[in-house]
């Protein structure tokens, strides 16, 4: 809602020198989110008047059209002369009144003006346009053309109000009073102690039976119709610069007299309201609901298929408008058309004026089911108040009476359904007992008394709230209500006492480990959404049967493309890689940890909670009971280089052997022995994915997989060529673990080292021989490296050798080369018995 202060203060009296700053202070201290204040004008320095179009030439030869005007901008220029100025505009004549600049002035956006030739003129000053001035659209995009009546050399900064200062402000939605200069006025005045004038309490005739003729089939869905009809209007009738100038500000644009009259009377009383063409409506006006695939088209042009839920204003002909949202183009007030012949001007002269109050959960329902959001549905959705729809017509009417000419029929057509006042009951205290402070009974009714509530008793208060004010339902909301208006700065800060002896749990612990490995081998972190659509399964080569594709979904997600929550992290992972690659940043490592959602054989459906008491164990355990298995994995994708290349070297780029290392980085946060072995799923390579495999209660159990991508996938999701990618269930790995991980021992003996060179055949797994290995060296091996990969003649044809590190230790004494020859020996024969493998060269 955009406010500006010159309009503000016409309900309030602020103190003389009040900025915009100021109420913008006292209003955020109140509640209201104040998003900044604009100063409109700033830098704007005169002279800028009014002058009168004397002459036009048109100057030949150049790409545009272009003009030499002469202008009499009367002693304003200090010669009384004509003033010569260039201009491009087209859209005005001899004789119009127009806005000028002169040598000297400064236009918004320090824009000097002087004298200057072009167009082999000279030009001594500017005819502007509203964007020119900083004035907002007024639908022309051209010059300005100012009624007749208006003084040559008058001020123009004055008369077009070019300086003030709006106030832009972020209504919440249980704040729709204050989508009008009504609601934030009666924000001011209490903010700042003064009286409010409020613009809606006009003296309305009662309502009649010979008004227009309104029938009412859903008294749900309007509970109030209030219908005027003026006739005589001018159709040539302007809507006045006062007028306009407010509208911009507000950030309208101004369209005809009688379409601004009612976006007016909308900002100034918060009551949306719609203007038919008497003479296109067919009969009586009707509210009913549409009937399921009827058409019409609205005031956008564009034809609509209606749901059976939306509510509609009919006549004989049937829809005419959209209720609440937007009217139809049927009966939509026609602009003013001049005969060339006759000279006659026709246009619409009579209007029925429609002042109603609709259900806010059917509007704002038929707003988003048509994607059609309008300043009306705005504010029927957030609640508009039901007694200002007879004072907004009046006032609608009194405004076309006096700027168009018209004449108010005698006729006024109200419909209400019966209602009563809403009251809430409170203690009086209970606002001290939210805050923890004391106010008392006299600050507590003082306040609720402020916002418009009725308030009688002593200590059990019984509070009559406004009309509107349809977010105040509970005693809580009254509390606020106290509390925001006294200060939020005023309430005490107490922090709460942590318990002692508590830390991280050991879950936590193993997370932040996690991430910390990850970050120091040089893994950015990027956190995703949790949602995905199912048709990335397919993009992931994932088996119709994979656990993965049965999702949990949402009732009402954030995107229709994107229904369900994540079974894997990896969607969101190579998401962020292909938008970062498409930018320019070709060598990427990324990671994320995060819960993923599996949904169990049966879903379950939540029980809605109670809210006016603490839920009970059995009814949060049927809550829980519902939720899906919520595991925490951990994911890394990489691609481009994982080491530049430089002048310490070649580089090296990110491949499958790097997503492989970052599983073994969380297995040793984790104190977990990994086995990496051969294996095969969805998205990765058949030829280059490695099962991570961990030892959970006796069994082995694969926790995840690591490797380069599948290229079908890499090309169905758009990734970088040879992408690489590791996810693992860090819920199980943790498991696996057993307890806190155990610090290596520092031995003072010396380590004792022993090569050895394996041939098997080419299809046996490296890890099946490492394996076999660690198993037959037994206690006294250290660590086992893997540091050469040789194929050729040498060792035969479907061969390959294998040359491994082994070193070996004891943590008592040193030992000799008999017990690291035979430890070798043995861990050898294991290998040989296991995988066939023989010594190199024996």
């Amino acid at each position: 809602m955009r406010v500006p202060l010159s309009w503000l203060r016409e309900y309030v009296d602020l103190p003389v020198g009040t900025t915009g700053r100021d109420v913008q202070a006292k209003l955020v201290d109140a509640g209201l989110e104040v998003e900044r204040v604009e100063q409109l004008g700033a830098g704007l320095k005169g002279p800028l008047v009014v002058g009168q179009v004397l002459t036009i030439e048109e100057l030949e030869g150049f790409r545009k059209p272009i003009r030499f005007c002469t202008v009499d901008v009367g002693r304003a220029n200090g010669t009384g002369e004509p003033q010569e100025i260039v201009c491009g505009a087209r859209n005005f004549s001899v004789g119009d009144k127009v806005v000028v600049v002169l040598p000297g002035a400064v236009l918004p956006g320090d824009f000097a003006i002087a004298s200057r030739k072009t167009y082999g003129r000279t030009s001594h000053g500017m005819i502007c346009s509203g964007d020119e001035l900083g004035m907002g659209d007024d639908g022309t995009h051209g010059i300005i053309v100012l009624p007749p009546e208006h003084e040559v050399a008058a001020d123009a900064i004055e008369l077009l109000q070019l300086v003030d200062e709006v106030l832009d402000i972020a209504v919440t939605p249980d704040r729709g009073y204050c989508l009008s200069m009504r609601g934030v006025a009666r924000e001011t005045a209490t903010a700042f102690g003064l009286p409010l004038r409020d613009p809606a309490l006009l003296d309305v005739p009662a309502p009649n039976s010979y008004g227009y003729l309104v029938k009412i089939d859903d008294p749900a869905g309007c509970d109030r119709f209030t219908a005027r009809t003026v006739t005589g209007l001018d159709p040539e009738a302007k809507s006045p610069i006062w007028l306009t100038r407010r509208l911009q500000k507000a950030g309208m644009r101004p369209i005809s007299l009688a379409v601004d009259v009612t976006n007016y009377v909308m900002l100034e009383l918060g009551q949306p309201l719609h203007a038919y063409d008497r003479s296109r409506l067919d009969g009586a006006i009707g509210v009913r609901r549409a009937e399921q695939g009827e058409k019409f088209t609205t005031l956008d042009g564009v034809k609509r298929t209606l749901d059976s839920e939306d509510l509609v204003i009919t006549d004989n002909s049937g829809p005419i408008g959209l209720a609440g949202v937007m009217g139809g183009a049927n009966t939509e007030i026609a602009d003013s058309v001049t005969d060339p012949e006759t000279g006659a001007v026709s246009g619409t002269t009579d209007v029925v004026i429609e002042a109603a109050h609709f259900d806010a959960l059917t509007i704002s329902r038929s707003a988003r089911r048509h994607k059609l959001a309008s300043e009306a549905s705005k504010r029927f959705e957030r609640g508009v108040d039901p007694q200002a729809a007879s004072a907004a017509a009046q006032r609608t009417v009194d405004l076309l009476v006096l700027l168009a000419g018209g004449t108010a029929e005698a006729g006024v057509t109200e419909l209400t359904a019966p209602g009563a006042p809403r009251t809430i009951a409170m203690r009086a205290d209970h606002p001290d007992r939210v805050a923890g402070m004391d106010y008392g009974r006299e600050t507590v009714v003082r306040r609720l008394q402020e916002v418009g509530c009725d308030v009688y008793g002593q200590d059990e208060l019984v509070v009559t709230v406004p009309s509107w004010r349809p977010d105040l339902a509970e005693p809580n909301d009254l509390a606020e209500e106290v509390i925001r208006l006294e200060g939020y700065g005023n309430l005490p800060s107490t922090l709460p006492q942590l318990p002692s002896g508590r830390g991280l749990t050991a879950r936590q612990q193993l997370h932040r480990r996690v991430g910390r490995a990850l970050a120091g081998a040089g893994y950015v972190e990027a956190l995703s959404y949790p949602f995905v659509g199912e048709g990335v399964f397919d993009q992931l080569q994932l088996p119709a049967h994979d656990a993965a594709r049965q999702v949990v979904k949402l009732v009402n997600p954030i995107s229709d493309e994107e229904p369900a929550l994540r079974t894997t992290l990896l969607p969101g992972l190579l998401g962020a890689l292909r938008r970062n690659d498409s930018r320019g940043s070709h060598d990427l490592a990324l990671f994320e940890t995060g819960s993923v959602f599996r949904a169990g054989p049966r879903p379950g459906v939540a029980v809605r909670l109670p809210v006016d008491r603490r839920p009970t164990a059995e009814e949060i355990a049927t809550l829980n009971a519902a939720l899906p298995a919520q595991p925490r994995y951990a994911a890394v994708v990489l691609a481009g280089a994982r080491e530049q290349a430089g002048w310490w070297g070649k580089g090296h780029p990110a491949d499958w052997a790097d997503a492989v290392q970052a599983a073994r980085s969380l297995a040793v946060e984790a104190g977990v022995e990994l086995v990496v072995r051969q294996g095969q799923y969805g998205p990765w390579h058949p030829g280059r994915c490695a099962e991570l495999i961990v030892t959970l209660d006796g069994v082995e159990t694969v926790i995840g997989h690591a490797g380069e991508l599948h290229p079908r996938v890499v090309k169905a999701m758009g990734l970088p060529a040879r992408t690489s990618a590791m996810e693992l269930d860090l819920d199980r790995l943790a498991a696996a673990g057993g307890g806190a991980v155990q610090a290596p021992r520092i031995s003072t003996f010396p380590v004792a080292t022993q090569d050895v060179a394996l041939i098997v055949d080419a299809s046996v797994p490296a890890a099946d021989v490492e394996t076999a290995l660690r198993k037959g060296a037994g206690e006294l091996l250290e660590s086992l490296r893997l540091f050469d990969v040789f194929t050729g003649e040498q060792v035969g044809e479907g061969k390959k050798s294998l040359a491994y590190a082994l070193r070996f230790r004891a943590a008592d004494r040193t030992l000799t080369a008999e017990e690291s020859t035979a430890a070798r020996d043995a861990a050898v024969a294991l290998a040989g018995q296991r995988t066939g493998a023989v010594l190199r060269g024996a």
